[in-house]
């Protein structure tokens, strides 16, 4: 199984409530998950309902067994600072730095230092052992940038080769790229039966093998249900509005041919959904990669409805080896 668990997808496809719901998932029977942000949108904290993560591990939700999910925000400029102290004893003067504006400017003027500093923090908590020599955490889950930067986020050893070929970063991007290009590592993308969605998980999973990054599955979120069966689809193509209306009115509806245009345009437009659903499922099962499908649940995403999609998620077990 791997341990770092890392979910990307293109914007709008629920990557960040997947990333939540699988953290749940795997976090069952007494594990214990950390669940990373490293964009800074507080994603989590609203999944959650609880308030904005500060920069520190913190419990957030109790899973089925007993078992717990941990959150943290990664801020780079406060991994920044951490990673100041660790290697050159800064304390007060990496302050300083802060203050006056530096560290903001290296995170932003180096990007390559900057995906070091997140990777690296989730990396670290991945090998992180307590006193009795157990891995602190059973799983990390990150929710990363959507599926047009992932790679370049990933791949830190090529992104930092330029700035620093020796020396502390250049061993901690070295270190990094150990467990990203591990086993340990698997990469999940989360999309949708759309064209869009699905063509930028195409391009993803292309750029992630092209670096060498392990991709774990595909993920099709927010799957609504088929409403009529295949008889019924190809029937709505045609026009039946003396037979809609007859059934109407045989079930005591006033006015059924009234009703009819409507019911035969959501038919028709219904069917034309399936259609290109049915086109988009075809595209994905040609990447040859392992496909699942999460239902469409209500009207929004809650709390209730996270631990719901966490179930739908436990019951694909081994899915996320």
């Amino acid at each position: 199984m791997s341990r770092l668990q890392v979910v990307s997808g293109k914007g709008g496809t629920g990557k960040t409530t997947v990333a939540a719901a699988l953290a749940l998932a795997l976090a069952t029977e007494g594990k214990r998950t950390l669940l990373v942000e490293v964009e800074g949108r507080q994603g989590i904290a609203q999944l959650f309902e609880t308030e904005a993560l500060p920069y520190e591990e913190r419990k957030i939700a109790v899973a089925s067994g007993g078992g717990e999910v941990h959150a943290l925000a990664i801020d780079a400029e406060r991994a920044l600072l951490d990673y100041l102290q660790m290697f050159y004893k800064l304390g007060s003067a990496g302050r300083a730095l802060k203050k006056i504006g530096a560290i903001d400017f290296a995170t932003t003027i180096a990007p390559g230092v900057r995906d070091v500093l997140l990777t690296g923090k989730a990396c670290e908590a991945v090998r992180r052992r307590d006193k009795q020599g157990r891995f602190v955490y059973d799983y990390v889950v990150m929710d990363a940038p959507p599926t047009g930067r992932i790679t370049r986020f990933l791949n830190v050893n090529d992104e930092v080769a330029g700035l620093a070929r020796i020396g502390p970063i250049h061993n901690q991007a070295q270190a990094v790229m150990r467990v990203l290009k591990s086993p340990e590592t698997a990469v999940h993308l989360v999309t949708l039966l759309e064209e869009m969605p699905v063509q930028e998980t195409a391009d993803g999973i292309a750029e992630l093998k092209a670096a060498g990054l392990r991709i774990g599955n595909v993920i099709v979120n927010m799957v609504r249900p088929h409403l009529l069966d295949e008889a019924a689809v190809r029937a709505a193509a045609g026009d039946h509005r003396k037979e809609v209306a007859k059934a109407l009115a045989s079930t005591g509806v006033a006015a059924p041919t009234k009703l009819v245009g409507p019911l035969l345009e959501q038919a028709a437009e219904h069917a034309q959904r399936v259609e290109l659903e049915r086109e988009q499922r075809a595209v994905l099962t040609k990447l040859g990669l392992p496909t699942y499908e999460l239902p469409l649940i209500g009207e929004g995403m809650d709390l209730a409805g996270l631990y719901r999609l966490a179930g739908d998620l436990r019951q694909l077990g081994e899915a996320f080896a």
